[in-house]
């Protein structure tokens, strides 16, 4: 029994801490800091190759932050140990405090205490009038003031700012929502991009993803579905003087289709998301897509289309992998590089002077080798994998370099085939993401503001008035008492009070406004 008693009060003792309200500061706060190394170091959910980078860049210390979770801080357990000790914490300091408020909101204000004389802003003095009416015109007084009042034989007590705890209550009630919209968001959200050239569509399916990641509830049957067509995408750029390349204007045209079949034309900008559904569209980001046409040396199109370059500098300079797997006999490779504004620089390289395509060119070197087995595995798109293949050189062993302008064509060497520069397209990085608990953290957030400002400027206060009869006169005491420190104008309160009772007597000030 001593064992099981000693359990009891070690559980009871746990749990007073636990729902304290300064642990529930304490873990607010250990939450905060445990939040810091996510925004610092690369999270496997959203940035998998930032975390690859990472560890082979730090091979000392990165695989011990990687066991301990530092790479997915917010899906960590020690991170979700915290957040539900914090909210156990909140729900613990929130239902006691609920149910004394519901309470004392049911009760009258409490009787005067035996001396008022102890209580600031005290008086006594002679009333005019009876006892009866001493009170009546007391209770008038305060109840015309909004003051919640008790009334007795002898005296009246009364009490407001009710509203501040109310203030508390929805503070903090608001701040367990706030945990409750993050957690809902985390688990069911998800956030994936994708690169879409223009004339070229999306639909919202998981295999139409470049990137994507998700909570741990999600499902991809959550995907609703919906399609969007990108129609042309608009890019200004400075031409003056003056931060002459700054980007300008970013404007993506597209056609959106829903699961009714409903197309409408909308407008993607860079500060202007759309919303389709549940779901939030942004522009990230945009680029070339050389369009080349690839023929083996059979003269069959081995390959044919767009091909995403990515940006290496402010000018725009791109760089990208054209593969042509099917072509025949040999299957040929093209490593690329896109110039928007192609200008000789003075070491005799190629550069872009300028982002927008006003000289484009196409420079490639070549590789080829012989067929591949399909595996099926997944393969990058933006390099080339070089194994099996050769790098096609001149005569003098320098490597195979060719430019190209639109509209112009390559021969390869010794029948291999050519490669043809036909123009060139625009791309834009979309990112589609949805997060389902967003409006309850942002109503949650401005409710737990107003519930902190209400708090913060409400007065609870408390008014006595005790009637001493005497044989031919109304001997009267008057006392007031804040229930918060640092307020002022009880004195001017109690005075009130006092004239209303019609008390022949001087209000003594109370000490702290003596001090002042």
């Amino acid at each position: 029994m001593s064992v099981a008693r000693e359990l009891v009060s070690w559980l009871r003792f746990a749990w007073a801490t636990l729902s304290s309200m300064r642990t529930a500061l304490i873990l607010l706060l250990v939450l905060g800091i445990a939040a810091i190394p996510g925004s610092l170091l690369p999270q496997r959910p959203t940035n998998p190759i930032g975390v690859s980078d990472y560890l082979a860049a730090n091979p000392v210390w990165a695989p011990w932050l990687d066991r301990l979770g530092f790479f997915d801080v917010f899906g960590s357990v020690w991170f979700a140990a915290i957040y539900l000790l914090l909210f156990i914490s909140l729900i613990g300091c929130i239902l006691p405090r609920t149910a004394t408020y519901l309470k004392a909101l049911r009760d009258l204000p409490s009787a005067p205490p035996g001396s008022l004389d102890r209580l600031p802003g005290h008086t006594a003095g002679t009333a005019v009038g009876t006892p009866a009416a001493v009170l009546d015109a007391a209770e008038a007084h305060l109840r015309a003031r909004r003051y919640r009042v008790r009334r007795e034989a002898d005296s009246v007590s009364a009490e407001r700012g009710y509203l501040r705890e109310t203030g508390n209550l929805v503070f903090h009630i608001c701040l367990v929502l706030t945990l409750i919209g993050l957690a809902w968001g985390s688990l069911f959200s998800f956030k994936g991009t994708a690169i879409i050239v223009e004339g070229q569509a999306f639909s919202n399916t998981l295999t139409q993803y470049d990137e994507f990641g998700a909570g741990a509830a999600f499902a991809p049957s959550q995907l609703s579905p919906f399609t969007l067509k990108l129609d042309d995408f608009e890019v200004k750029f400075e031409t003056g003087p003056v931060q002459q390349g700054a980007a300008r204007d970013f404007t993506a045209h597209v056609t959106v289709t829903d699961a009714d079949g409903a197309t409408t034309r909308q407008v993607l900008e860079v500060n202007g998301p759309l919303s389709v559904g549940s779901n939030n569209v942004h522009l990230l980001g945009h680029g070339y897509a050389p369009v080349v046409t690839v023929r083996d040396g059979s003269g069959q199109v081995a390959f044919s289309g767009p091909v995403v370059f990515l940006p290496q500098d402010a000018n725009f300079r791109s760089e990208g992998v054209i593969k042509a797997p099917d072509a025949r006999p040999e299957r040929l490779a093209f490593e690329g590089i896109f110039l928007p504004t192609a200008s000789s620089s003075g070491s005799g390289g190629m550069v872009s002077v300028f982002p927008d395509a006003l000289n484009p060119q196409l420079l490639v070197n070549v590789w080829a080798g012989p067929p591949k087995a399909e595996t099926g595995a997944p393969e990058n798109v933006y390099a080339l994998d070089k194994t099996g293949l050769t790098q096609l050189t001149k005569g003098g062993g320098d490597p195979l370099r060719a430019g190209l302008e639109v509209g112009t064509t390559y021969q390869l060497p010794d029948g291999r085939g050519s490669l043809s520069f036909d123009g060139w397209k625009r791309w834009t990085k979309l990112q589609i993401s949805t997060s389902p608990g967003g409006w309850l953290v942002l109503v949650s957030v401005m409710l737990a503001v107003l519930g902190m400002a209400v708090s913060l400027t409400i007065r609870p206060r408390r008014l006595f008035v005790r009637v001493h009869p005497e044989t031919t006169t109304t001997r009267l005491s008057v006392a007031g008492l804040d229930r918060v420190e640092g307020r002022g104008g009880l004195t001017d309160e109690v005075a009130a009070l006092v004239a209303a009772c019609g008390l022949e007597a001087t209000l003594a000030a109370t000490d702290d406004e003596e001090e002042q």
